[in-house]
């Protein structure tokens, strides 16, 4: 009775999922450090997706890639004290000195010394 033998393939590829990005480098250098490993490359869901798709599949994809991507939410800074978020305030604020300017209700000064003066410190 002949017996058959298998060998461990030559390489193999080692699939990671990472769900903080944040420790991705970290994670990266530690499997880079281990003996035997000759290379680590770092492949986004969308190149993972894509690599099974034919090209004109591929630019299909990534033309509803385009149109399904969601608008970039702003970044709100909540402030307690007035009840209002900052980022609104800052807005408007920035909106009526904008108008003020426009509609000449500056007023300029030489120097700081004159400002004091006139604020009467």
């Amino acid at each position: 009775m002949a017996t058959k033998t298998t060998q461990a393939p030559a390489t193999a590829q080692l699939l990671v999922s990472i769900s903080d990005l944040s420790m991705l480098n970290d994670i990266k250098k530690a499997i880079s450090m281990l003996k035997g490993v000759t290379s680590v490359k770092v492949v986004s869901k969308r190149e993972k997706s894509q690599a099974c798709l034919s090209s004109s599949e591929r630019e299909q994809a990534q033309a509803q890639l385009k149109v399904q991507k969601p608008a970039k939410q702003k970044t709100r800074i909540y402030d307690p004290e007035t009840g209002e978020y900052m980022n609104d305030r800052a807005v408007r604020d920035i909106e009526q000195a904008l108008d003020d300017a426009k509609h000449g209700r500056l007023t300029t000064y030489n120097s700081v010394d004159e400002f004091f003066k006139e604020m009467g410190l």
